[in-house]
């Protein structure tokens, strides 16, 4: 059984999101704070968390940013918070993706499922060791090391699934609404933002300037491509 962590401070909220997903089978655990819910998250064996934006104590920032420098699993933000700046430094933080309240719960379980089948697709499907090169960029898909131009970059995990996927379709033009159902397993739910922000944070990595592209183009009205540069 899937094991799931809420960190939720709104009792109601929290109850709900965990009526609804142990319907589902899931194991839920709730924490009400950001320090117990950091302490839960690294000690628990969870495989995904749903993390509050604005908790007593530690805010959703700051456990979201120690959660994720010691967790490979999904973490969704979950905020009342309309400003894209919070959701840009949400994802910037390393979440996987974010839930507006107020949210329909069933929505809310098809994200959960949706980013759990598309982690177990990662972690479980054996990979063929192999390189891509275009231009200067250079993926080895086995040990997932990244370079531009000769520097060795890191890149978070949604970061580096969206560069790889670009890199083989190379020239290619996609819409947000394409990118996020490839990229994150699921139809885009009326916001693609999340796609945009990984965008941004990726040029900022590889390109040597990222207000004048080399590699991820913009298209505008219609989408992005990765150019392909020889």
């Amino acid at each position: 059984m899937q094991r799931i962590l809420i960190i939720e401070d709104d009792e109601a909220i929290a109850a709900i999101e965990r009526d609804y997903l142990e319907i589902d089978g899931f194991a839920v655990e709730i924490v009400p704070d950001g320090e117990s819910g950091l302490t839960r998250g690294l000690t628990g064996q969870f495989d995904l968390i749903l993390l509050d934006l604005m908790l007593p104590g530690l805010d959703g920032f700051a456990v979201c940013r120690r959660l994720r420098d010691a967790l490979d699993i999904p973490i969704l933000m979950v905020t009342a918070r309309q400003e894209d700046i919070d959701k840009i430094r949400g994802l910037g933080l390393g979440a996987d993706d974010y839930i507006e309240k107020p949210f329909s719960p069933s929505v809310l379980v098809a994200r959960v499922k949706a980013h759990l089948a598309r982690y177990a697709r990662l972690t479980d499907t054996p990979r063929v060791r192999h390189q891509i090169s275009l231009g200067g960029l250079r993926v080895d898909t086995d040990t997932r090391r990244v370079t531009a131009d000769g520097r060795e970059i890191e890149l978070k995990n949604r970061e580096y699934e969206l560069l790889l996927f670009l890199m083989q379709h190379p020239d290619i033009v996609f819409s947000r609404e394409t990118l996020y159902e490839h990229i994150w397993g699921m139809d885009a739910m009326g916001d693609n933002a999340t796609d945009a922000v990984h965008i941004n944070r990726l040029r900022e990595k590889i390109e040597k300037d990222p207000s004048n592209p080399r590699y991820i183009q913009t298209v505008w009205g219609a989408g992005y491509r990765l150019k392909g540069v020889k």
